[in-house]
């Protein structure tokens, strides 16, 4: 059977190169070759003897996902929709700015979480993504962006924010975050690399232990009855467990703090009241406010918060002494800005379905 080489980590590797009869040492010459250099040939691998690379033609390969499309947006946001084969594909959306580039990774084809407002969830689920699919995708978007082996490489930022729930695929994602934060690898900072979670708490109990990065949380609500209805998973896991989560985690993170998103829906999660119940729930917590303004999709059923309501909203935050940012809306002509990427996805869950039908059913009661 062929082991595709993206899809092992440093151990993994040195377990492979000894089952060849190889040394230790050349599991870090695979890896700088791979990550470092971006190469898909071994045989181009000129550090190593011709005997090794033949055994390693024979018995391995480095094959990241195939891209299916390629979009730039008009703001220089370049979208990729990758193939991870049986019908699904991936989004990765790579967003330039003058001092970083940052790319946005999926960790699964589709999400089980189901966040109401969110593009991928309404996409249902099919499996988590491997190690080779998400570190593919930046695998790719380096290749992509021109990098050679000498040149600096583009992608200096990684959020694991698109497509999927990273600590739902945690043994991969966790994988694949430490080949981007090894020297001989991606070389990226733990605050270089963010994870993106709607809060599974348990997990991210392991994460603190197992590869403490920067941390995100998808907040969007300021109380359990409202969260309960954007962001399912609160039911199971609610705000008082979460905020006291993101208190032992910030005791490994290599930031003092957390980052809530909060995504802002008209006449929803956007009253200046809504504003102060969150400077309550989030006080105890060193963090950092981010306000995103909803990206509409087909059949979405929100809409965005005007300017004017996202300022006040800011402002309360502020006055009250929290940190608080709107992001920037990158790449919404090419659908690829925050909550918009859905990809292509088998759903396994048929929620698609269920979801399809019951518009129906609405649709001719309307009617009648």
């Amino acid at each position: 059977m062929t082991v595709n080489l993206l899809d092992l980590g440093i151990d993994e590797l040195r377990t492979f190169c000894a089952e060849l009869g190889e040394k230790p040492y050349r599991a870090r010459q695979l890896l700088r070759w791979m990550h470092h250099a971006g190469t898909a040939d071994v045989q181009g691998m000129t550090d190593m003897s011709k005997a090794f690379r033949e055994r390693l033609a024979q018995t391995a390969c480095i094959s990241p996902p195939q891209v299916l499309r390629d979009d730039t947006a008009s703001d220089g946001t370049r979208k990729w929709l990758l193939d991870v084969g049986t019908g699904n594909a991936i989004e990765s959306v790579f967003i330039p700015e003058a001092d970083r580039g940052t790319l946005c990774i999926s960790s699964q084809a589709g999400c089980a979480l189901e966040c109401s407002f969110c593009s991928t969830g309404r996409q249902g689920f099919n499996r988590n993504l491997t190690v080779a699919e998400i570190i593919g995708q930046l695998w790719w978007a380096n290749k992509c962006l021109g990098r050679g082996v000498t040149s600096e490489r583009p992608v200096s930022n990684v959020v694991m924010m698109g497509m999927g729930e990273p600590l739902a695929n945690f043994d991969n994602v966790v994988t694949a975050m430490r080949l981007m934060l090894d020297d001989d690898a991606y070389g990226l900072s733990r605050r270089r690399v963010t994870l993106s979670t709607s809060g599974l708490v348990p997990a991210m109990d392991r994460l603190r232990e197992a590869c403490p990065v920067a941390l995100a949380v998808s907040l969007h609500a300021p109380n359990d009855g409202l969260r309960n209805e954007l962001v399912p998973i609160n039911r199971k896991y609610p705000i008082k467990a979460l905020m006291a989560a993101c208190l032992r985690y910030i005791e490994k993170a290599p930031r003092d703090f957390v980052t809530f998103e909060y995504v802002m829906l008209a006449g929803v999660n956007d009253s200046v009241a809504q504003a102060h119940e969150l400077v309550r729930t989030v006080a105890d917590v060193p963090c950092k406010i981010n306000l995103i303004p909803f990206n509409p999709f087909p059949g979405g059923g929100y809409a965005r918060s005007g300017h004017d309501a996202i300022a006040r909203f800011r402002d309360v935050l502020m006055q009250a002494g929290l940190v608080a940012t709107t992001r920037k809306t990158r790449g919404d002509d090419i659908d690829a800005a925050c909550g918009q990427l859905a990809g292509q996805v088998q759903d396994r869950t048929r929620r698609s379905e269920w979801r399809a039908a019951a518009g129906q059913r609405q649709s001719a009661g309307a009617v009648q």
